[in-house]
């Protein structure tokens, strides 16, 4: 039996019970935007003598709960709900008789549900049928299921979901066969995962194998277009269980939603779901795949027991991700996007208010996780592996990564665990190689080491020297010949390094031989459009709006939203862009922009 790490996110009091397994049995209603039925949870009791149960709820109405002891009857008790707070919901205290270790609560859930997303038709690709999708991640699954919602309690759980008969559902689970058609599918997860893992979508789905036991689910009209983007997963696992040992959950299967999904991805076990800004046609955005499959390993099986330890997901999964991107597609790739990364970071350092949050260890007391959501634990967790690896060397700390997982797996971890592990079984073993002095000052520095080991890249000098050329005097269109082979990543270093207040006739010049605004591909769209803003590039404006109404990834529009918010004239234009958006938008990506243009 383990302990369970307390979450300052969480009412659960789980030094009296920890759940075990989830029942769920819930239907879906489109007009009224709710799922409404019962959970099921069976519990640890951990103290003997406790009569309450106390769960996670996020804007539920709660209609009836009741315990029962073992296989015995079920019986009718008594339940509280406590006034909500902004950050965290309101906990739900169940009287739990003596003996008792199951209760089942009946509810529903409100429209305004922050862990659900209901599209209409004509928010779809095929504009015909509507889609809902969850997303957990971080203390959303409260709003969609009463249940102790922090990362160090796991649970196995099965599910029953019923849809109109014209819709799939999907879960992060083993699907039972033979539900389309019938408005009725069954899942089981028989893995224990946090509840930020469990996920959901209903929609008008198709499914294409890309391997045995990888394929791809989206809308008709898009799953053969990702299935040949993403037809490389197979590939990407079998590198990964080379370096780190199986892979231990079944499948790995890709939902790609609608692009209102707020995230480039989230790494729920058996099923990615993905948005659809990285379908660029040449594989050179599926370094996402790369991510989401390597948190299988980092995250999905050993997790960061509280959020303020995110870095131990995040930033191990960016390392795995470079490494699974350097054993498929080459080194050379993995540095240039490894060095991308690093000016991501120092970029996302610079819009941060508080200090502490420029860290890998924030202070999370009071706050919702996602508030202190940044490129900070990715990027700055990957730096410090890539030091530990070139300090120790590659061998012995690949055979040190995969002892981690090993050891833990299925477990949470905390940052002491992983400083514990990290002393007994590389810093005792070679003294002196790493210092204490320099572990701490990773993990509480608010910018990078002195001592960090950063990636190189040949590729940019040649981009960089393109670039003074034509800031210069040098022709467009001789640089257009010059850049017919470069990559997604070369391109993006490009446009990044262009001077901010670039003349508007070079801007003119670019465009015209390079189609900047017109890019298909989401990410070289992206930061040609801060560009555009930075250097008041008014031809690109309507292609911008559009971009920003049409997709919901955070990451690719609040970097605008803030660019267009830092004059007067901008913010009134952000917030004019926001109206016609805020729709579409999850409600994540409304709460985070509304705090841009508010």
């Amino acid at each position: 039996m383990h302990s369970v790490s307390a979450d300052a996110s969480s009412y659960a009091n789980v030094s009296a019970f920890v759940t075990t397994h989830l029942t769920l049995d819930l239907t879906a209603n489109f007009e009224q935007e709710t799922l409404a039925g019962t959970a099921e949870l069976t519990v640890d009791r951990r103290d003997p003598a406790a009569t309450e149960l106390v769960l996670d709820t996020r804007d539920l109405t709660i209609q009836n709960a009741e315990a029962a002891m073992a296989t015995g009857d079920w019986v009718p008790t008594s339940f509280t709900l406590d006034a909500a707070t902004p950050a965290f919901g309101s906990a739900l205290r169940i009287v739990m008789p003596p003996g008792a270790d199951r209760v089942r609560v009946t509810y529903a859930t409100s429209p305004a549900a922050r862990g659900l997303q209901w599209l209409s038709p004509s928010q779809t690709a095929g504009r015909e049928q509507p889609f809902l999708f969850t997303q957990a991640q971080a203390i959303q699954a409260r709003s969609f299921i009463p249940l102790q919602d922090l990362p160090g309690v796991r649970i196995t759980y099965d599910a029953t979901i019923r849809t109109p008969k014209a819709l799939v559902a999907v879960m992060a689970a083993e699907m039972t066969p033979g539900g389309e058609g019938t408005g009725v599918f069954t899942f089981k997860m028989p893995q224990p995962i946090p509840s930020y893992l469990i996920a959901l979508a209903i929609g008008d789905l198709a499914f294409t194998p890309m391997g045995t036991r990888t394929g791809v689910w989206a809308e008709p009209s898009m799953v053969e277009a990702a299935a040949r983007e993403f037809e490389d997963t197979e590939q990407m696992i079998a590198a990964t269980e080379g370096l780190y040992g199986p892979y231990r959950w079944g499948r790995y299967d890709l939902l790609v939603l609608p692009p209102s999904f707020p995230f480039g991805g989230m790494e729920n076990p058996r099923l990615t779901f993905a948005t659809p800004t990285v379908i660029a046609g040449d594989k050179s955005l599926v370094s996402l795949v790369a991510h989401e499959l390597a948190h299988s390993w980092s995250g999905n099986l050993v997790t960061n027991a509280t959020w303020p330890d995110f870095w131990l997901n995040e930033g191990f999964t960016t390392y795995l991700e470079r490494r699974i991107i350097e054993a498929v597609y080459g080194k050379a790739r993995a540095d240039m996007e490894a060095m991308i990364g690093v000016s991501d970071l120092e970029d996302s350092r610079s819009t941060i208010e508080i200090a502490q949050d420029k860290t890998l260890l924030p202070d999370m007391t009071g706050r919702d996780p996602d508030d202190a959501y940044s490129t900070v634990p990715y990027e700055q967790g990957a730096l410090f592996l890539a030091f530990l690896e070139a300090k120790f060397g590659r061998d012995t700390f690949d055979a040190f990564l995969r002892l981690w997982f090993d050891t833990h797996a299925f477990r949470g971890a905390t940052t002491d665990d992983f400083l514990t592990f990290l002393r007994t079984e590389l810093m005792d073993q070679s003294p002196g190689v790493v210092t204490e002095a320099q572990v701490q000052e990773w993990l509480h520095t608010e910018g990078i080491p002195s001592f960090a080991v950063l990636p190189q890249s040949d590729a940019f000098v040649k981009v960089e020297q393109a670039r003074d050329a034509f800031v210069t005097g040098g022709s467009a269109q001789t640089l257009a010949q010059a850049s017919r082979a470069w990559s997604t990543h070369e391109w993006m270093h490009f446009v990044d390094a262009l001077p901010r207040d670039l003349s508007l006739d070079h801007m003119r010049a670019l465009d015209d031989q390079v189609g900047f605004t017109k890019s298909t591909n989401s990410e070289i769209a992206h930061v040609w459009f801060r560009l555009a803003i930075a250097a008041n590039y008014a031809a690109a404006d309507s292609e911008m709006e559009a971009y920003m109404i049409r997709i919901g990834r955070r990451k690719l529009i609040l970097p605008l939203y803030r660019d267009l918010a830092a004059t007067p004239a901008g913010k009134i234009r952000a917030a004019t862009i926001f109206a016609k958006a805020r729709d579409g938008y999850h409600p994540m990506a409304v709460t985070s922009v509304a705090d841009i243009v508010r």
